[in-house]
């Protein structure tokens, strides 16, 4: 909520948060793609508030393991696995493929839903960022794979970017600007 407030700040709409509206729901992500996965979870938490909604679905791929760990990404390691973890796992996977092999991208999907809308009415806003994986990890902010996701032209990770260059280059935040023109301008809450 955090991220996504600062990234959306100019959108004329006041973003609230499921707890804002009192939904303690959690909605499994079932999905087999960031897509169906995003609009699972807004077409849910917009039935359940009434209120226009955005929801994301996020994940690294890793071109070497197939696009793992994907829509796994935050479970990669099992339930409950710290992100020390799921980088050990990647990393372990990783094992016996040449460093220079390493490429990966960070892809985000939002799925914006208005209320009584239909299937068909979803807007979709995707955002990739290119980089490769690197060890050891690097940098002391962010989170998840963020220490270990490499932006070889600026010699950092995610992890090591200002909170600034991080919503500029980031998956999420090339997302985010896509969807802040189909949040409208009408006040609302979102």
């Amino acid at each position: 909520m955090r991220e996504l407030s600062a990234l959306l700040s100019g959108v004329p709409r006041r973003l609230v948060s499921l707890e804002d509206v009192g939904i303690e729901v959690d909605v499994e992500e079932t999905g087999s793609t960031f897509q169906a996965n995003a609009e699972l979870k807004a077409r849910s938490y917009c039935a359940l508030s009434g209120l226009p909604t955005l929801a994301d679905d996020s994940g690294l791929e890793v071109e070497a393991l197939g696009g793992e760990p994907g829509v796994y990404s935050a479970r990669y390691a099992g339930e409950g696995a710290t992100d020390e973890q799921r980088i050990a796992l990647l990393y372990e996977r990783l094992a016996g493929v040449p460093p220079r092999e390493w490429a990966a991208r960070f892809k985000c999907v939002i799925a914006v839903v208005l209320p009584n809308s239909t299937h068909s009415d979803t807007q979709l806003f995707e955002g990739v960022c290119i980089g490769r994986i690197v060890k050891p990890p690097r940098g002391n902010d962010g989170f998840g794979y963020d220490p270990s996701f490499l932006f070889p032209n600026l010699g950092k990770t995610m992890a090591e970017l200002s909170p600034a260059e991080k919503n500029l280059l980031s998956h999420r935040g090339i997302a985010a600007r896509k969807a802040a023109a189909a949040l409208g301008s009408d006040g609302q809450e979102t």
